[in-house]
């Protein structure tokens, strides 16, 4: 790999770039500013999607993905998300579920779901917070006990992105005694009985996914929907989210990215005191340090990105500092080009403030920021603490 030694992009890599920006250009910018304000989740643009191969980016090409690596996925989600954060981020999160059932699943169960999931035939969703445990995923409650071949599950699971639209939920229950060590994850499939859905939650952003509770009351699921072995549950949801904080930083970055240039071509064409914006050397510099915070962003991105492909000891570390860096710095950088663009960013036509919203939950989802903090914290002085 030519990356991070050489921080470029190989030859197919571009080639992989300008496919994903040119989808965006034309199946997403377009139609993001009326998909949010419709709270329209744009099913059919996840399927078209799907035919580019971009709905399973990391799945081994023998169950119908193709096969990429964890930075080419993250080249992709900034790219998409150049078009929309939020559509961009429910296929990050499809392509989560996706690559857990690519590594986790038994041959059979793999074979059967995956080349669906890889068409977008089925989406997916991914259901590990609950109500009462949020951070301390480890804490939750759901319940699975075995019944001979079948597992019978209990509980609600909150903030579930695609719920109630999507076809498949690796859901993580508790199969044994509290803590981590105890908890099994699972497949269960859209019209099972006894999987219901609450209502469609009204969000500040992210309007173009729907996001429900998910209701599991007495729902029974064969034994081999189980991911790994019994117990592996909450280390399978932690290896998912690795590759899901690179996705979500990326697209941070995109939609950071497409602020900036909004910015730019706003200020070229607005005058002040009779200068063009783009004349104030006061601007010019945030501008500047706009565009090197993203800069700075997108480079660390790729080396962490790099390690986890690289299966680096250090790579959940890294993975924790680019969610927590990159979508800080996208979420500043989105937040100033609002201020840039005066009373017009804060006007729904001009997209700013529909970005600024789709950010802000970037530092929330997928691990707070503070819990990257304590992630990083607990590696600092330890094995790999350089991460060389």
């Amino acid at each position: 790999m030519d990356t991070p030694t050489q921080f470029a992009l190989t030859e197919d890599q571009r080639a992989i770039q300008a496919m994903a920006r040119g989808f965006a250009a034309k199946e997403i910018a377009p139609f993001a500013l009326e998909w949010d304000q419709q709270h329209h989740f744009a099913v059919e643009v996840v399927k078209r999607a799907a035919e580019l191969g971009l709905c399973g980016i990391t799945v081994a090409e023998d169950a119908g993905g193709s096969g990429l690596t964890r930075l080419d996925s993250v080249i992709i989600m900034e790219a998409l998300a150049a078009g929309c954060p939020s559509t961009a981020a429910y296929i990050s999160i499809h392509n989560m579920v996706a690559g857990m059932v690519d590594r986790f699943a038994g041959a059979d169960l793999r074979a059967d779901i995956l080349p669906r999931l890889c068409s977008a035939e089925w989406l997916g969703s991914y259901c590990l917070t609950e109500p009462g445990s949020g951070s301390d995923a480890a804490a939750l409650r759901t319940r699975a006990v075995q019944d001979g071949e079948h597992f019978v599950l209990d509980g609600t699971k909150q903030f579930i992105s695609g719920a109630g639209a999507t076809q498949l939920y690796i859901v993580m229950a508790r199969t044994g005694g509290p803590g981590a060590a105890g908890i099994s994850a699972f497949v269960v499939e859209a019209g099972t009985p006894g999987l219901s859905f609450g209502a469609n939650e009204r969000k500040m952003g992210w309007r173009t996914q729907p996001t429900r509770q998910v209701v599991l009351q007495a729902c029974r699921i064969p034994a081999r929907n189980m991911l790994g072995q019994e117990g592996a549950g909450f280390k399978i949801a932690m290896a998912g989210l690795d590759g899901g904080r690179l996705n979500i930083a990326a697209c941070s970055l995109g939609g950071a990215q497409s602020a900036l240039e909004k910015s730019l071509a706003y200020m070229a064409e607005r005058r002040a005191f009779g200068t063009r914006l783009d004349e104030f050397q006061a601007l010019q510099f945030r501008l500047a340090d706009m565009a090197t915070g993203l800069e700075v962003a997108r480079t660390f991105l790729w080396r962490a990105a790099a390690a986890l492909d690289a299966g680096d000891p250090a790579a959940t570390r890294l993975c924790a500092m680019a969610k927590r860096f990159v979508t800080d710095t996208g979420f500043d950088v989105a937040n100033q080009a609002l201020q840039l663009h005066g009373g017009y960013g804060y006007l729904a036509e001009y997209g700013i403030e529909k970005i600024v919203r789709d950010l802000r939950v970037h530092q929330i989802l997928e691990g707070t920021n503070e819990i990257m903090r304590v992630i990083i914290a607990r590696t600092l002085g330890g094995a790999g603490a350089s991460g060389a």
